[in-house]
């Protein structure tokens, strides 16, 4: 099945969910950065977790950039997740390994670490972007998210992330959020009641693998609760913006010194893009181009 998005509500508007599959997208990240077993869950649930909450934006170009900094040996992660279904990102340590917990599940939590902050940018697409620190609670990036959105943006919210890999690849990826809205707010039943079942669904991976698609579980949770899917379903793939005019950009910065010394012990600049792994080449002539380019600024 494609990785792909879709949108509900329930309670009469009152409760928003989303559900999203990103099997081929971690995938893919998996294979551009070498990921371990561990890193490419820590990885794929951000992923999952950046594409959940850009989903609820409005405007095009949006995009909601997820950054973690732990204690733990995986050295933090980045990811970048956009309004048009794209995402990316990598991680900080992308070959670490670790034991499995004591429930025998990857140690996601012990390898990003328990003790640390999220960053969360909102970048609405006009005017400057709303960012947002909080502590990490626990390191397993979904109840870390989940704690942000109560905190930062005082929405009462669930969140079911998860990646299951094996030495055939990721075989399922993906990830639920829920949330009441404030009309629904001060109904205390109706998020006791979603506490409950989430709580007896078990985890998000385990429904993937057992056949489960984003509506059966959209109709498990909230079938008698005036369920509306909503007839859109959005394409999902990893996708990396990045490309030799950027680098040259960013190469152009450095200054007029700087480059003529690449020129010279070089013979051009190489650079790999954080993201997705790919090395870009700047020869000696696109060097003096921007050379050319900073005197004729600075004349």
């Amino acid at each position: 099945m494609a990785d792909h998005l879709i949108r509900a509500t329930a309670a009469d508007g009152g409760i928003r969910a989303v559900g999203v599959i990103t099997t081929k997208a971690v995938q893919e990240a998996k294979e551009r950065h070498q990921l371990s077993y561990v890193a490419t869950a820590a990885l794929g649930r951000a992923m999952s977790s950046g594409l959940l909450l850009v989903s609820n934006m409005k405007k095009e170009g949006s995009r909601v950039n997820i950054k973690i900094r732990g204690n733990g040996p995986l050295g933090g992660l980045l990811v970048d997740a956009r309004l048009d279904g794209t995402v990316r990102g990598y991680v900080g340590n992308p070959r670490v390994e670790l034991p499995p917990n004591q429930q025998g599940k990857l140690d996601v939590g012990a390898a990003v670490g328990r003790q640390g902050y999220l960053y969360v940018v909102r970048d609405m697409g006009y005017g400057y972007p709303y960012s947002s620190t909080v502590e990490l609670v626990s390191g397993e990036i979904g109840e870390d998210i989940a704690h942000y959105l109560a905190t930062s943006e005082q929405t009462p919210s669930a969140l079911m992330v998860g990646v299951f890999a094996d030495k055939q690849g990721v075989t399922v990826s993906g990830g639920l959020l829920l949330q009441i809205l404030p009309k629904a707010a001060e109904e205390p039943q109706l998020a006791e009641t979603l506490e409950s079942r989430i709580s007896q669904l078990g985890s998000f991976t385990s429904l993937l693998r057992q056949g489960k698609t984003l509506t059966d579980i959209f109709e498990d949770l909230l079938g008698d609760l005036g369920l509306y899917i909503f007839p859109e379903i959005q394409m999902v793939r990893f996708h990396c913006n990045c490309s030799l005019e950027r680098v040259l950009g960013a190469l152009k910065m450095l200054g007029v010194d700087e480059l003529e010394d690449m020129i010279v012990k070089d013979g051009g600049a190489e650079a790999t893009c954080q993201f997705c792994g790919k090395t870009y080449w700047a020869n000696v002539d696109h060097l003096h181009g921007l050379i050319e380019e900073l005197k004729a600024e600075n004349f």
